[in-house]
């Protein structure tokens, strides 16, 4: 699959970007020449060298769960066309009010709540950024935001001896989760499918189940449960849990998320355990802890592959069809910081 490419004349103040206009699959994705952003007050223009894709992404490409339709409720609002949260690049221009970068900073971050990394520049709030650490390329930068915030807020509800089970382990958050657990003394079981157990073996998980073949809820019992793809009803999680444990999602179907956040809650009182949403506060002091440890080679963050900009139907449809081990990532310059080359079938 290859994304359609819609030609313009070229200008000053043009860009490529990766544009949808319906939600639906890969398909309605279109690489277009649009106009550069300008910074607002606060923000920063970010040059982007590398993005990588989250289920967020996902998501609002197809418009499903129904809390995906935030960018419209029909179609995709014209501000919220181009995908991508996570990026990592150079600043290439500041707003007004800006005073802690300048242009050619080197640099990464999440900027949900806003949208368009899949592009070759993006404006960012400059509070959304941070420095990329000594160490790390800008590959791995751009894996890390979303993945390390929702990765540190998970495990950070473990004890060390804690029983955590992970479903979805298999991906960006889940693979730096298994990762971070186990350093703290965590018993780590780990869920996702049969393609990915070996992968999940080598990061250091402790159990893995096929959930193909097996149901998590009918294990345990475990102090921590995190689902990143919650399907499940309020009760099974509630049987897999030890007393007093706690079982958070971080997405799943519109029904089981409002169910963890209404019955969920009204049964955690009634039983003693706890289950509900994990918030993740996506900022520089909630992932760049564990970018400095990937960069001092303490932990590892998987990269399934890197896709060029013209290939991103292609990253998202690998991501949405659950193969990928790790992070997948759109490299839409050269790395000046080093990396392998893109594959060839990926350009």
């Amino acid at each position: 699959m290859r994304v359609a490419i819609l030609r313009a004349s070229v200008h000053h103040g043009c860009m490529r970007a990766v544009v949808y206009e319906r939600y639906g699959s890969p398909d309605e994705l279109e690489l277009r020449e649009v106009p550069r952003p300008d910074p607002g007050a606060d923000d920063v223009v970010v040059e982007v060298v590398a993005a990588s894709v989250n289920l967020s992404d996902w998501e609002g490409l197809r418009g499903d769960p129904a809390y995906a339709r935030m960018a419209g409720p029909v179609r995709p609002s014209a501000g919220r066309r181009i995908l991508g949260t996570d990026v990592a690049g150079r600043v290439a221009a500041v707003g007004a009010n800006v005073t802690d970068f300048t242009v050619g900073d080197e640099v990464f971050g999440d900027i949900m709540p806003r949208y368009g990394t899949f592009a070759e520049y993006v404006a960012a709030p400059a509070a959304s950024v941070v420095r990329i650490p000594r160490g790390l390329t800008f590959a791995q930068a751009a894996a890390l935001p979303q993945a390390a915030a929702i990765a540190t807020y998970a495990v950070s509800l473990a004890r060390p001896g804690d029983r955590l089970l992970f479903n979805g382990a298999g991906g960006g958050s889940g693979s730096l989760a298994v990762q971070l657990a186990v350093a703290k003394g965590v018993h780590v079981t780990a869920v996702d499918n049969a393609g990915k157990l070996d992968f999940l073996r080598r990061l250091g998980a402790d159990e893995v189940i096929d959930y193909r073949r097996d149901d998590f809820t009918r294990r345990g019992p475990f102090d921590v449960i995190v689902d990143v793809v919650a399907r499940r009803s309020i009760f099974a999680y509630r049987r897999a849990l030890a007393p007093g444990g706690r079982c958070v999602v971080v997405g799943g179907t519109t029904r089981a998320v409002l169910r963890m956040l209404t019955v969920g809650a009204l049964l955690g009182v009634v039983s003693g355990t706890r289950l509900g949403v994990l918030i993740v506060h996506q900022v520089p002091a909630a992932f760049l802890p564990v970018a400095e440890q990937v960069a001092r080679g303490e932990l590892a963050i998987p990269i399934d592959g890197r896709y060029s900009l013209d290939a991103v139907p292609e990253a998202l449809a690998r991501h949405g069809r659950g193969e990928a081990l790790g992070k997948v990532v759109v490299a839409v310059r050269d790395d000046p910081r080093g990396g392998p080359p893109l594959e060839p079938d990926r350009r």
